[in-house]
């Protein structure tokens, strides 16, 4: 009984969305993201689950299933498709695609029936994208799998409905303080995990890691096991992030030390309560003594005897700890912000349980533009690690600039071995507005989250392109895969250019502020302390020569190419050096000629794009055309004030 009203239910969702995406009224606002699906009614779909699997019993199914097969008979392109449970394929979330004829019918064949729907929309998605073939020959077929066993949103989204870093509107999960009379939209919610299983995501977190403690409280985990309940058939489990001081600001203890067995059994009466409610829980995630937060070091404890508590509490029934290494402060006084995430945890590598992984950004600073990778991934080798990346544009526009970060974070997976990571995280860029990101072409960053975390591997140009066929079918004839490529470059050229960080307006992180000091702020969250601009030069000395040393934190052969001046990727010149304003650089030209080229060039390239976008007006629908364009006209007012602001403050030192 219970197994059909769930599947019921799940019908009722599917069918709503289903209307709701096929409305063409819709289309305009860019609702449908990358499932702009005609529907067709025309495949047939036809299951074969082995005896074995259906436990003796006649047409046994599940919800997950269900969604698959309904799929592929609404938007599907063949004419007959299997959907086949193979228990001889790997365990793995896998599926394999057989084409059986120049018809384009299909065996989907999969271990178990999240597979077979990764699979249904592998095979949308490749019709859609009029790709000829899903493979050559069903000789030829092979598993497709995803790298990572872990791909997770990490929501941002607070209580109250707001999102820190939020650029797309107020929150989809969360409407209020009053969790008792709040009403959860179930149907964008459906929506939401329909997205993310058409590109594999397979865990949303939440909430905002600067937690509320009410988030643990009895009316907020009923809220969570309504959500839990809308997104488990589409393969994704939920986790929540935490306030390590949870049960002392409830009340119920009068310290939150993880060496306290009161601290240590109300959490394992949380952990209890929370699988009763949701028997796959994922786990939590932490953020703990970083920006005020509390954490085990206000105890004198370490990272990994917090941890551990939490972990020993989850353990039971198979649930994680991500702990962010995102920390820097207090116990830091002096030392270089960079460095402070491998001072911290490095003495502790091997000292945490194996069910806690260490989270940690792409970067050892803040999601800038430009950075290099975090050194954490070369020191940490006896501790599961996964890489965070920012989805949402906090440092690159706010969804009010076209910054396509593909290409970012195949930057980052150059340079680290994906095999070294257990996992990867995203933060989310999705809100309540109508085309769910602010601005359409944000978008693509949540699809090329996606499409990396199931391949590291994969080209950020080849996914471009793929979002575009889906997206803006048009646009892939007219260059503006190029255009996505360059997108990023152009970013970091009008804001950041040759290793520059982290010069921002205070606080909301919009605009450009290299003068930026705040006497009663920690030094680290002034724009001054970054550049270090004076009459000698500009730029951070990190070297171990004459600087703070970060160079060293890196692998052996990056740490000797970062330290000299003379090898030092130009990208990431100010980033490790202090360098005269007369120092001649590759092309000839002194490094404040090619700060000012670079700033130009950057503006050149965003007037370009958004030139070009006027030739795109009769291939777009009006409505995202036209939105598009606005957000490109403030991109170009933005990128001229970053070159004015930059090159007249720096300017300002080579005068002198």
């Amino acid at each position: 009984m219970m197994r059909m009203k769930m599947k019921r239910t799940v019908l009722l969702f599917f069918y709503s969305f289903v209307l709701f995406f096929s409305s063409p009224s819709m289309a305009e606002e860019g609702h449908r993201l990358w499932l702009r699906y005609d529907t067709l009614s025309k495949a047939k779909v036809t299951l074969a689950i082995p005896p074995a699997v259906r436990g003796g019993h006649e047409n046994v199914t599940t919800p997950t299933i269900d969604i698959a097969v309904r799929e592929l008979q609404m938007f599907s392109k063949s004419d007959e498709i299997i959907l086949k449970i193979d228990r001889s394929l790997p365990d793995d979330e896998g599926f394999t695609v057989t084409e059986v004829n120049e018809k384009r019918n299909y065996i989907i064949a999969a271990h178990n029936d999240i597979g077979l729907l990764y699979g249904a929309y592998y095979v949308l998605e490749n019709e859609r994208d009029n790709k000829t073939h899903c493979y050559q020959t069903p000789a030829t077929f092979r598993h497709n799998a995803p790298f990572y066993k872990l791909r997770l949103l990490n929501h941002w989204d607070n209580l109250d409905g707001s999102i820190e870093r939020g650029y797309a509107g107020e929150s989809i999960f969360w409407s209020g303080d009053d969790a008792q009379h709040s009403t959860l939209n179930t149907q964008l919610i459906e929506e939401y995990a329909r997205a993310n299983a058409s590109i594999g995501i397979n865990g949303s977190v939440l909430n905002n890691v600067n937690a509320s403690p009410k988030m643990l409280t009895a009316p907020y985990l009923e809220k969570v096991k309504e959500i839990a309940d809308i997104l488990r058939p589409y393969g994704i489990r939920v986790y929540l992030s935490i306030n390590f001081a949870t049960p002392m600001a409830l009340g119920d203890t009068e310290t939150a030390d993880p060496l306290n067995e009161q601290v240590a059994a109300w959490w394992k009466k949380k952990a209890d309560e929370i699988y009763k409610l949701v028997p796959d829980f994922g786990g939590f995630l932490v953020k703990a003594n970083s920006e005020g937060q509390p954490g085990p070091g206000d105890y004198h404890r370490s990272h990994a005897d917090g941890a551990n508590m939490l972990a020993r509490a989850l353990k039971p029934y198979g649930g994680i700890v991500m702990w962010r290494c995102f920390v820097y402060g207090a116990n830091h006084k002096g030392e270089d912000r960079v460095k402070q995430a491998v001072s911290e945890f490095k003495p502790l590598d091997g000292m945490f349980m194996d069910n806690v992984i260490l989270q940690t950004k792409n970067g050892p600073l803040d999601f800038q533009p430009r950075e290099p990778y975090s050194p954490i991934f070369d020191q940490i080798t006896h501790t599961p690690n996964m890489v965070e990346l920012q989805i949402t544009q906090e440092y690159t526009g706010q969804s009010k600039h076209l910054v396509y970060l593909g290409p970012m974070w195949q930057e980052f997976f150059q340079n680290v071995n994906p095999a070294s990571l257990k996992g990867i995280a995203g933060v989310a860029n999705i809100g309540l507005d109508r085309n769910w990101c602010g601005h359409h072409f944000s978008q693509a960053n949540w699809y090329a989250f996606g499409r990396m975390a199931w391949d590291p591997m994969l080209s950020s140009q080849d996914i471009a392109a793929d979002w575009l066929n889906l997206t803006f079918p048009e646009l892939g004839y007219h260059g503006w895969t190029s255009w996505m490529e360059l997108s990023r470059k152009a970013c970091v050229n009008y804001m950041m250019p040759l290793g520059l960080h982290h010069i921002f307006k205070f606080d909301h992180h919009m605009g450009p502020e290299p003068d930026g000091f705040i006497a009663s702020y920690p030094l680290e969250w002034c724009p001054v302390y970054y550049h270090k601009a004076d009459k000698d030069g500009i730029g951070f000395d990190r070297t171990v020569a004459t600087g703070t040393g970060a160079t060293a934190q890196y692998r052996d052969e990056l740490a000797r190419l970062y330290e000299d001046i003379n090898t030092c990727p130009e990208e990431y010149l100010l980033w490790f050096h202090h360098v005269p304003w007369t120092y001649k650089m590759k092309n000839g030209q002194t490094l404040w000629e090619n700060m000012q080229t670079k700033y130009n060039e950057g503006v050149r390239q965003v007037e370009e794009m958004a030139a070009r976008w006027q030739e795109m007006k009769p291939y777009v629908d009006e409505q995202r055309w036209r939105e598009v364009d606005e957000r490109l006209q403030q991109q170009v007012r933005d990128a001229r004030e970053w070159r004015d602001v930059c090159i007249g403050y720096f300017g300002s030192f080579v005068s002198e």
